[in-house]
Parts: structure tokens; sequence; C-alpha cells
């Protein structure tokens, strides 16, 4: 085998799967699949361990369930957990079936290149259903939409806000606010976590 000091960096090819430990992984199972619609395509009960894919023929698994999780509930580990749709009616029929289930939303955005329905699972995971819309705009772009709104006024709304502010981004004020109140509440914790020790 040659090496040479000038061959090029090496870069990953694309996210394969994030696992998550679970205080209920029966309870999670049932979300994921039941509500979401992923497939099991491998898993070891005895050790709580389930594999889960949209797409079992191109990735055995895109999301690992496993028991384990130690740390409470309102603890932040995973910012968001983000699964691609094929169609906007596919997240309009998820928003609908996630309603149903009773699940809590967070927001309902377009980021001007996608629509979003950002929502937690049962032990408070934060996670979205998107579409790409195949338009072009600046990130962050968080406006909240009407997921109810008829498909083409939808989208003519989102096309419209796109040309007004895709160049620049575009934030809810809502959005800032609650960004910074994260942040705020997470240095408190570190500055109480600190002064414990």
């Amino acid at each position: 085998m040659e090496t040479t000091t000038t061959s090029a960096r090496r870069k990953v090819a694309e996210l394969g799967h994030v696992g998550i430990r679970c205080f209920d992984v029966e309870r999670q199972l049932a979300f994921y699949t039941d509500v979401l619609g992923l497939v099991v395509t491998d898993h070891d009960a005895a050790l709580g361990n389930y594999f889960l894919s949209a797409r079992p023929d191109e990735e055995h698994h895109e999301l690992l369930l496993a028991r384990g999780r130690d740390v409470a509930t309102d603890g932040r580990l995973i910012q968001q957990i983000s699964f691609r749709c094929e169609s906007f009616d596919d997240v309009v029929g998820l928003y609908r079936q996630l309603k149903e289930d009773g699940t809590r939303f967070d927001m309902i955005v377009s980021h001007g290149n996608a629509v979003g329905v950002y929502f937690f699972d049962p032990e408070g995971n934060r996670a979205e259903v998107y579409w790409q819309t195949g338009l072009v705009a600046r990130q962050p772009f968080i406006e909240n939409i009407d997921i109810e709104t008829p498909a083409d006024e939808l989208m003519g709304a989102i096309l419209a806000s796109v040309e007004r502010f895709g160049a620049s981004g575009f934030t809810e004020e809502s959005y800032v606010r609650w960004t910074r109140e994260q942040a705020s509440a997470q240095s408190g914790a570190a500055t109480t976590t600190e002064a414990g020790r």
C-alpha cells in the first residue's frame, strides 16, 4: 500500500444513523414504528437494542433505540433528530398522525428550503419530519406556518417569503426569544453545577 503526504483529505459520505438511550425502549419503539412508520431491521430484546430504518433496502438502520438512559427527561442531550419525507403530503399526513397520537409539538415552520414539523417523542427528544421545497434560502430561516393551509396557497406564501428574505435569511422573533432562553437556562444550570462542586 502506497501513502503520500500530499493526498487529499478524506471526508464522510453522509450521516448513517443516530443512537439514543431510552428509559422505556418499548414505548419509544412503538412511537417510532407505529406513528412515524420506521421498520425494525434487527433487534436484541435481551440487550434492549432495536435497529430501525425508513429505507431498509438502502440503509440497514438510521435510528438505534437502546436501553440505559440515565439522564433526566429535562436533560438536553439531543438538539433534534430529523426525518426527510418524499412529499409535502407525507409531512401533512405525519403531522395528522402525530396529532392523533397526542404528540406534543414544538413548532411548524418554513425553512424556505424545507417545510418542517418539530415535535417531541415520548421521552422528550426533539424530532422533525420535513420535506425539501427545492427553493434556496439562507439559514437560519424560520417562519411559522399553518400546515393545514391548502398546499398551493401555502407554497405560494413560502415562495413569496423566499423571494423577499431568501438571500438574508429570516427568523421569527418567537424563535429568537426561545433560543436566548435556552442559552440562558443552560448557562444558569452550568453555573449552579460549578457552584455545587
